[in-house]
Formats: structure tokens, sequence, C-alpha cells
């Protein structure tokens, strides 16, 4: 559990700051489980919109992947200074929402990457609009009753394209292929109605 402290700055140095602990305040403004948003590559203001209602949301971290569909692609000399932008975006969004922490983003050249760390989490839900049109809601719903506190969740999403048929098969023993309601999602917005079905299962149905 993370504890928070009114605190007084007492000096400020280059390489450190000395602060006084006031009072400790009730404030608990994460979510329950910890989420990762793992996101196909999409155009840059849709994603840097993206990332930032997502931190406001309660993500706990960010992936993002050059898919095979996706529009957009990185050079590798673009990459480290697009990823410091993102970051700066996600501290901002983290601090205008009281976060207790502030995400981290990291960048993947493509979904193979993502089976290093692919342990790491409890539940693994693909978002596939095939599922939404054929009707599939039950899945989704169920799986979220299944989160505990601390669970570590890896929700991943398409760019615009969606995702390439070898991606789907590549993750399809590993993953939980969910539909999110009978609407077919933008890419920029599957990731919060995800996260927003989270909260209201996991925060505001106790």
């Amino acid at each position: 559990d993370k504890i928070v402290f009114k605190s007084e700055i007492i000096t400020i140095e280059n390489e450190s700051i000395e602060i006084k602990l006031i009072e400790q305040i009730d404030i608990n403004s994460e979510l329950p489980v910890q989420v990762t948003i793992c996101s196909g590559l999409i155009k840059a203001d849709k994603y840097e919109w993206l990332i930032q209602k997502a931190t406001k949301l309660g993500a706990d971290s960010f992936i993002v992947v050059e898919m095979d569909r996706s529009v957009v692609k990185l050079t590798p000399n673009k990459v480290q200074k697009k990823l410091e932008r993102w970051q700066k975006i996600i501290k901002e969004a983290a601090e205008q929402s009281y976060r207790l922490i502030i995400p981290n983003i990291i960048f993947k050249s493509n979904l193979n990457e993502i089976y290093d760390t692919i342990n790491h989490y409890d539940y693994i839900l693909l978002a596939y609009e095939d599922e939404a049109k054929r009707g599939e809601v039950s899945l989704f719903k169920e799986t979220l009753k299944k989160f505990k506190t601390n669970d570590r969740i890896l929700l991943i999403f398409g760019p615009e394209g969606g995702f390439s048929e070898k991606e789907i098969t590549l993750l399809n023993e590993t993953s939980f292929n969910v539909g999110l309601g009978p609407r077919i999602l933008r890419a920029e917005t599957a990731p919060l109605y995800a996260l927003s079905a989270i909260s209201y299962e996991n925060e505001l149905m106790g």
C-alpha cells in the first residue's frame, strides 16, 4: 500500500531535496489491480490523447507496439524522443488526477517481444473486434469478476487497422479474446472503455 504525506520542503540542492513530513493524508487514487495497456502504434495525436486519458483512469503502465497493421512507423532514432514526450504527458496527467504513481511507458518493435514479460501477468485480455461483431459480451464481464487486489492485467489493443491473423494466432494460447460490447470502438477509445469497466467492477461495486 502507498502512503501519502503532506510535506514541507526544507532545502533544495542540485542533487537532493530535504523534506519534513507534516501529516499523513488518507487518499487512495489507485486502481486495486495493476493494468498495463499494450497498444498498437497509432497516429500521434490519438495516442497522446489515449495515454493522457488512460493515466487519469488508472492505468499502471503502457506498452506501445509497432504492429503489422500500424500505419505509423517509428525509426529507431525517433523512439527515445517519442518516449520522452509520452512520459511527460503521462506525468502531467498523473499529477492532475492525484495519482500516487507515475505510470511508465516502453516501446516494442513487434508483438513477439511481449512474450518476454508474458508470465508477469495474472490475466491477458486481447480486445478483438471480430468477437464484438459476433456479439461476444460475456467473457470480458465474467473475467472482470475474477480479478483480485494487486492482480496484474495486460490489456492488448490493435492499431487503427486491427490485428493481423499472425498476431491473433501468436497470442491465441496465452490470452482471452474478448469483445467490448456491441459497438466497434476506435483504437484510442477501446482502452478507456476497458479501464472504466474495470474501475466499475473493482471499485464502485466494492
